[in-house]
């Protein structure tokens, strides 16, 4: 088990006026280097969809937003003197952390069109970048213990951060991995969006766990469906999963967030999060596309909602899709060929 990690914070204003935020074991003091061209003022609003009864965004300046560049284009990568300016002005870092250059929710996104024959609104959130290691390649899996710890405590900083400010009501830090994925950058990274409503999953969510606590009256009777445990935290496929290989991963103990875990329950998900990623990695023998989720509470909702991880892994087999059709995206109905009993069955087995 890793020790407590302390963790050091440098905020840094790019020439653009978008935060960098820079985290590491210890404190950050290399100097800046020259940055690229400014990006702009990023301009998004929201349209209200009558028949879902949900929000969606509109960011036409995102279609211009870098697309799989070779490696010595690596925007998340470190800069060098005299080379490609990258997002990251130094030579060096742990964890950074900074404002999309293209974001769907941002700080100053402006006001929607006037004239639309259906309810708009400001899409006034915030959009950022984790980045998980200055490395060009890799995954939460071949980060150091030390390091999962970092990305942990990293988490819950922009969490306390992004829910202090008046508008957001909502923060979810996320990954998309794998070209699958729809990932137009290869080098590790996930994001954070901080909306400025509850986006209509986390509505749901929240619905059935002002009802009774759903994942704790759930835990009793995880066992067949477990996959990694210790004292503090579960990893199980949930007996009701729509994809072949979804995980859940959550603390044993009530928490709404990442802010409310002791020094333990930090390293435990930590290391849980890695073995999660390496057993769906060897699953296959390739590196697994998929989403993961961090579900906290919303603002507001500490005393009700518990804290989990969602994984959605894209392969049930070796080298076939789980798409999603006609009856998943148009009717909402998920249809699974696979035992959430069975499946984890084989992903318990799988080495590490």
């Amino acid at each position: 088990m890793s020790t407590n990690v302390m963790m050091h914070k440098r905020v840094y204003q790019k020439k653009d006026g978008r935060i960098l935020y820079l985290y590491g074991q210890k404190p950050h003091t290399l100097p800046a280097l020259e940055e690229g061209e400014n990006t702009g003022q990023a301009r998004s609003h929201a349209r209200w969809h009558p028949l879902r009864q949900e929000w969606v965004v509109f960011a036409a300046s995102r279609q211009g937003r870098t697309f799989l560049p070779p490696k010595e284009y690596d925007p998340l990568a470190p800069s060098k003197p005299g080379g490609f300016p990258t997002e990251i002005p130094f030579e060096d870092f742990d964890i950074a952390v900074f404002q999309n250059r293209w974001p769907s929710l941002s700080p100053q996104a402006g006001e929607p069109p006037e004239g639309l024959a259906i309810p708009t609104r400001d899409a006034k959130g915030d959009c950022e970048v984790v980045v998980y290691t200055p490395e060009h390649s890799g995954s939460i899996a071949s980060l150091s213990p030390e390091r999962r710890e970092l990305l942990v405590q990293v988490w819950a900083d922009r969490y306390h951060d992004l829910y202090a400010r008046e508008h957001i009501q909502y923060v979810m830090p996320f990954e998309n991995r794998g070209e699958q994925m729809g990932v137009t950058l290869h080098h590790p990274h996930g994001q954070i969006y901080a909306y400025p409503w509850v986006p209509p999953i986390l509505q749901k969510e929240l619905e059935a766990f002002q009802k009774s606590p759903v994942l704790l009256d759930l835990l009793p009777h995880l066992g067949p469906y477990t996959v990694l445990e210790d004292e503090h935290t579960i990893a199980c496929i949930p007996p009701y999963a729509r994809y072949p290989y979804e995980l859940l991963v959550f603390p044993k103990r009530f928490r709404p967030g990442l802010w409310t875990f002791s020094t333990a329950e930090t390293q435990s998900l930590a290391r849980m999060l890695g073995q999660v990623v390496q057993k769906l990695d060897n699953l296959f023998h390739k590196p697994m596309p998929y989403v993961m989720a961090l579900h906290a509470a919303p603002k507001g909702a500490e005393a009700v909602f518990h804290f989990h991880v969602e994984f959605y892994p894209a392969l049930r087999t070796a080298d076939k899709l789980k798409y999603l059709a006609g009856t998943e995206i148009a009717a909402g109905t998920f249809a699974m060929d696979a035992l959430p009993e069975e499946t984890a069955q084989v992903l318990r087995a799988v080495e590490i």
